[in-house]
């Protein structure tokens, strides 16, 4: 689960990390009342989505020359007249693809007198069981770009969870930014802190770009981006009210109250599988055949009847489904329970494409049985590769 700039920047000042004072503001005239409160005389009005780049992104509906998501004036006035530009109108960002997304909240935040930029993130990593820092002196901008052109301005270091943060990993994140004396010190005492967040609060990534030295020597996080385990959030409910179901596709929301998990994509076929890695290789074999998948959808290995019923009306309400492919293996998951499932989903819903179902394992025959006499216009598959074919060539015959 993902959260707003001024949403993480909150959570981060509850553990004592250093923040600029600010205001989220839903209106122009919030955004004005924000800045007043704030004082100035310099002020940084923020877009808020679920993206990057907001500050190279660019308005839909704005001339080329126009500012980007992120913006510094030195009024008041000029903080209402760029929310009242920026309210309402969709961001395109590096992140967000084409389509962008609806700016519906601002941050309105004090300026900062910026000396240097860093980049600084927590994330677990899988390979050591351990909580990676990734650490660079090139912050403000894409670390991907970074990795790519200069690889060895990333530092990486590990902390035990048995033993969490000793002094020689504040020594290490100082030394890996070049910082001496007091900012020295205040990496010191800033890595603990960004660990007891990160650790507390479940977080699934904690990245703080950037991460600025300021002209009086002071250690500020200027920029914060944070997202959560979804596993954990039952142990969170002031997290889980953070939520901006909003920056989400309704699609996958829907799927989340199921306990599905669902990404929407881009493409024209509808997948419904059990288990991720077997729903990959089906995306996969789709473009294999030369189509694209409309969704990653794993139903789980132990779904039921109502599960199966929720899954096929989400999927069915993707209006680029031009067709669906249902490939199920049965080893806890029952072929017959996903039988009645997708029967009594389409009997509720419709069926207005070509649907393809794929079924082995457990009670197989007695799935194919509920398939044959539901009366339905159900494609049946053989295998994977057939039920691709079929589903693919379905959709192409219908266009």
């Amino acid at each position: 689960m993902n959260i707003h700039e001024h949403q993480a920047k909150a959570v981060l000042a509850e553990f004592g990390v250093p923040v600029p004072k600010g205001f989220a503001a839903f209106t122009p005239d919030e955004a004005a009342s924000a800045a007043e409160r704030l004082g100035g005389p310099v002020f940084v009005v923020k877009s808020q989505i679920h993206a990057g780049g907001r500050g190279k992104g660019r308005f839909e509906g704005l001339g080329p020359d126009a500012k980007g998501g992120v913006r510094v004036v030195k009024s008041v006035e000029d903080v209402r007249k760029n929310a009242e530009e920026m309210l309402g109108r969709v961001l395109v960002t590096h992140q967000t693809g084409p389509k962008g997304k609806q700016v519906n909240r601002l941050y309105i935040e004090e300026g900062a007198d910026i000396a240097k930029e860093f980049y600084l993130s927590l994330l677990v990593d899988r390979e050591t069981s351990r909580v990676a820092v990734v650490a660079s002196t090139e912050g403000g901008m894409n670390i991907e770009d970074v990795a790519h052109e200069t690889p060895d301005k990333i530092v990486t270091f590990f902390i035990d969870p048995a033993t969490g943060v000793w002094p020689h990993h504040g020594l290490q994140l100082a030394t890996a930014l070049g910082l001496k004396g007091p900012l020295a010190k205040q990496a010191s005492a800033l890595l603990p802190q960004l660990y007891k967040a990160f650790v507390d609060k479940d977080m699934a990534m904690l990245e703080v770009n950037p991460l600025i030295a300021t002209g009086d020597e002071r250690l500020i996080v200027l920029d914060a981006k944070v997202s959560f385990d979804s596993n954990a959030l039952y142990r969170h409910p002031d997290v889980v009210a953070l939520r901006d179901e909003t920056e989400e596709d309704p699609k996958e929301i829907e799927a989340s109250k199921y306990d599905l998990s669902y990404i929407a994509l881009d493409g024209e076929i509808g997948c419904m599988v059990n288990g991720a890695g077997l729903a990959m290789a089906t995306m996969d074999i789709i473009k294999l055949y030369g189509a694209e998948p409309a969704n990653f959808l794993d139903v789980g290995g132990g779904a039921g009847k109502e599960k199966v019923i929720a899954a096929f009306k989400i999927i069915t309400a993707d209006p680029n489904v031009k067709g669906i492919l249902v490939n199920i293996f049965g080893g806890i998951m029952r072929c017959d329970i996903i039988a009645e499932g997708v029967v009594a989903a389409v009997k509720e819903v419709g069926l207005k494409v070509p649907l393809v179902v794929r079924l082995e394992g457990t009670n197989v025959e007695l799935g194919k049985k509920i398939i044959n006499e539901s009366g339905l216009d159900v494609i049946a598959a053989n295998d994977l590769s057939d039920g691709a074919q079929k589903i693919v060539a379905a959709v192409r015959a219908g266009k």
